[in-house]
């Protein structure tokens, strides 16, 4: 007979590394694969939560994938960072008053995380000179599941 301690915790190590490996490989998938969506307003979401209700692994986890990902794919550095830091300064605190709604509050701070970064991120393209992104269909494609991840959420 198995003691329920054990398989209990078996499962909670199992959801970790299902975590970290997802955290530490799915940047480099992106990397070969363009039409696997970017997480980026996701995991800036999980950054935020992190802030805000004192999760360390969370807001570590989030700046693990953030840093993965511009690494992988050459964009600029800690440019992601800044973006969620800027939606949770600005308009995270007036999104928390939708408390009756669960899933306006993930679904609006999505996407104003991606539409900050793609605002900052052609703003670096423009004044830099630089090409980083592409606007195209594939971009929408992920900016629609990076919102179906937050209603999930």
């Amino acid at each position: 007979m198995k003691n329920p301690s054990v398989s209990k915790f078996m499962m909670k190590v199992l959801f970790w590394v299902l975590i970290a490996a997802f955290v530490l490989f799915y940047p480099m998938l992106i990397s070969f694969y363009v039409f696997l969506p970017l997480l980026i307003g996701v995991m800036g979401y999980i950054f935020i939560e992190g802030v805000d209700k004192g999760k360390w692994i969370y807001i570590l986890l989030a700046l693990f994938y953030f840093i993965n990902i511009e690494v992988n794919l050459s964009l600029p550095f800690f440019l992601i960072l800044i973006s969620v830091l800027i939606v949770y300064m600005l308009f995270y605190g007036a999104l928390t008053h939708l408390k009756k709604c669960k899933v306006c509050t993930p679904l609006i701070t999505v996407f104003l995380i991606d539409i900050v970064y793609l605002g900052m991120l052609l703003a670096y393209d423009f004044i830099f000179g630089t090409n980083s992104i592409v606007l195209d269909s594939i971009l929408l494609y992920s900016l629609i599941v990076d919102l179906l991840v937050a209603v999930i959420l």
